[in-house]
């Protein structure tokens, strides 16, 4: 398998053992060569980024404060 995603063997290893400095393009060889690349757009799809929207909402502004006349007037 490593050979046909043209990485060394440890890589491949690394890979399957979970390692996170292994680089997204070894994963999306791997897909491919398991002819599972559709799992890979299911991957990098927002809606499943837990650790991104999580981060997004952690962000947002815990209070908010109604709009009144005067914040309009333009």
């Amino acid at each position: 398998m490593a050979e046909r995603m043209i990485v060394s063997v440890q890589t491949l290893q690394r890979l399957e053992a979970g390692d996170p400095t292994v680089g997204l393009a070894v994963l999306a060889s791997a897909l491919h060569v398991l002819g599972m690349t559709q799992r890979l757009a299911e991957l990098v799809t927002p809606d499943s980024d837990r650790a991104g929207i999580s981060e997004d909402l952690s962000r947002l502004p815990q209070k908010t404060h109604a709009v009144s006349d005067d914040d309009l007037d333009f």
